[in-house]
């Protein structure tokens, strides 16, 4: 079986560089590199990752240095598919690749500027992350001479749209038709979907408590939190919280992926796929937990949903960033002239379709602070976050 670079074996399952569908413009071979290291590595010099240091995860950029913003969460996503997918034997190249470019196309503040965006666009199709991160790497990045966007293969591509409207899978050509005939992806892209549930979940339990919106309390009410959290104070009496916290999260981790290796490897012996394409044809996804430890880890995220993410802090800057999302777009559909670089001289007779989703497009490439600074600039001087 071929071997990636850091010299582990890739199974029949897997990715196989050789055996990609290939990229939309046909391009040279990526020698040294494999294709899949191409990919990662136009992912991480391309503006739209640059710019996720500025995005929201749960918290407001400027509200503290140490919360997670969409960068480290992407980095984090990628350590733990990576570590997966090593112990799978699957491509760890690509579900790096894919890792690192889930949330390329997430607006401004979070969850609360993608559903004030989504409203906005309901009249022209519609506003959905995932289908933009796809729409940045295939259109919207302008750094190569022979193509817009990336390239990026296309199990990278099939990766990023992690779910899809039949609606929007009907105009994607082979990209959609796995949503049309329900099939899965390939492994690695449900491992980096899987990834990114398990890093969320248990990070913003630790900005969580970093902020005072949860408690230790409220937390060891919860299965998982209170057995990794019971056994750390009992092995190391004494330590300071912060510590406690960090080394129960890990634990919290750990367990949830160990259990996914060991579930999925009984799944593959089971089911026993020969090629990507076996992975693709079969019913359900193979790749998953345990019923034990998947239920509670939807605990968790169920306890994230009602009390953090229901917290009065973070209601109060959802409310203001769909002020300030609206708005904006209300602004630039208004005034065409403002976006002249985007949609050319012929600006003020463009479709309003299409200005509609170039507005989209430009306000959700935006990062927190350049939409409030574009808010105060054009509507609403000395409001704040």
């Amino acid at each position: 079986m071929p071997s990636l670079a850091s010299g582990y074996v890739l199974a029949p399952w897997a990715a196989h560089d050789e055996k990609s569908r290939g990229r939309v413009y046909p391009e040279p071979p990526a020698h040294p590199r494999s294709e899949y290291q191409r990919d990662r590595d136009r992912i991480i010099h391309c503006g739209a990752f640059r710019r996720l240091m500025y995005k929201t995860q749960v918290f407001v950029n400027h509200e503290g240095d140490m919360y997670r913003t969409r960068l480290t969460h992407s980095l984090e996503v990628s350590q733990i598919g990576r570590s997966v997918a090593v112990a799978l034997g699957l491509n760890e190249y690509l579900t790096e690749a894919i890792c690192l470019a889930h949330d390329l196309g997430h607006t401004p503040f979070g969850h609360a500027g993608q559903e004030a965006l989504n409203d906005c666009m309901q009249d022209y199709g519609g506003f959905e992350h995932n289908l933009q991160s796809l729409r940045v790497v295939d259109k919207l990045e302008e750094k190569y001479a022979e193509f817009r966007g990336l390239n990026l293969c296309f199990e990278t591509r099939e990766g990023i749209l992690k779910h899809c409207s039949k609606r929007n899978a009907r105009g994607l050509g082979a990209l959609g038709e796995r949503f049309l005939n329900r099939q899965q992806p390939g492994l690695e892209a449900q491992l980096a979907n899987l990834a990114d549930e398990i890093a969320y979940n248990n990070h913003d339990v630790d900005d969580g408590l970093r902020a005072g919106m949860i408690s230790i309390e409220q937390l060891c009410e919860l299965d998982m939190f209170n057995a990794c959290y019971q056994e750390v104070v009992a092995k190391y009496p004494g330590l300071n919280e912060r510590t406690v916290i960090h080394e129960t999260v890990r634990r919290m981790i750990n367990h949830v992926v160990r259990d996914l290796i060991a579930n999925t490897r009984e799944e593959l012996d089971r089911v026993s796929p020969g090629s990507i394409d076996d992975v693709r044809r079969h019913g359900k996804s193979i790749l998953g937990m345990s019923g034990g430890v998947r239920e509670t880890h939807r605990e968790l995220k169920r306890f994230l949903r009602q009390t953090l993410y229901s917290h009065e802090r973070v209601r109060r800057m959802t409310d203001k960033a769909d002020r300030i999302m609206r708005s904006l777009f209300t602004c630039y559909m208004s005034r065409p002239d403002l976006l002249s670089e985007r949609l050319g001289s012929d600006a003020d007779g463009a479709v309003e379709e299409t200005r509609a989703r170039a507005v989209a497009d430009y306000i959700a490439g935006m990062t927190d602070r350049f939409a409030l600074g574009e808010y105060q600039r054009l509507i609403g001087p000395g409001d704040d976050l």
